[in-house]
């Protein structure tokens, strides 16, 4: 299970593990939180008062400093998982719907043509569409892409990287996806 970790001003900034966000409150550097309590942590005894320690952590939490991501220069990374959960397992020319080991990375442009390995040159295709495309153009091999490729904001690439998001921290990101995301379709 993973904390999702914001800025205080609500940026996403990483997803971290339970131990990370134990140190988050111990350091008292979580300025505010949300969403659901996920685990509770029970920690030593106070000398004097005989107290124990005890830190609740909840599925989203937003800590102290600035931070030092620029959501509007952000390039997320890309990795077939994130691009075949983008484009949701579609085949961009035969419009199927498959399971991950059976998609490819599809290049509209081809390497061979200069074509970069970037999100606007890439989709999702199914291995046999790859393989009738070849080194070709959609133009030239007579295929059209049934969508368009495009950059997964912060907030969707934050969705991408993780597989297991708890309903409130799906919740707080899908509010801030743009309206013409693939996600939420």
């Amino acid at each position: 299970m993973k904390v999702l970790k914001l800025s205080a001003q609500g940026l996403p900034q990483s997803w971290i593990s339970l131990e990370q966000a134990v140190i988050h409150y111990a350091a008292q550097e979580v300025r505010w939180e949300m969403g659901g309590e996920v685990a509770v942590f029970h920690g030593g005894h106070n000398a004097r008062t005989g107290e124990q320690s005890i830190i609740t952590v909840n599925s989203i939490i937003g800590t102290k400093g600035v931070p030092n991501i620029n959501p509007f220069k952000l390039k997320p990374g890309l990795t077939n998982a994130k691009l075949f959960s983008r484009d949701r397992n579609i085949c961009a020319y035969c419009g199927d719907h498959f399971q991950e080991e059976d998609l490819t990375r599809e290049h509209i442009i081809p390497f061979a043509l200069k074509g970069a390995d970037n999100w606007m040159n890439v989709v999702t295709a199914c291995r046999p569409c790859n393989h009738r495309k070849s080194h070709r153009t959609p133009e030239q091999a007579g295929m059209p892409l049934l969508y368009a490729p495009y950059v997964p904001s912060l907030w969707e690439d934050f969705i991408l990287r993780n597989r297991r998001i708890l309903a409130d921290q799906m919740e707080f990101l899908m509010a801030h996806v743009p309206r013409s995301s693939r996600l939420l379709i």
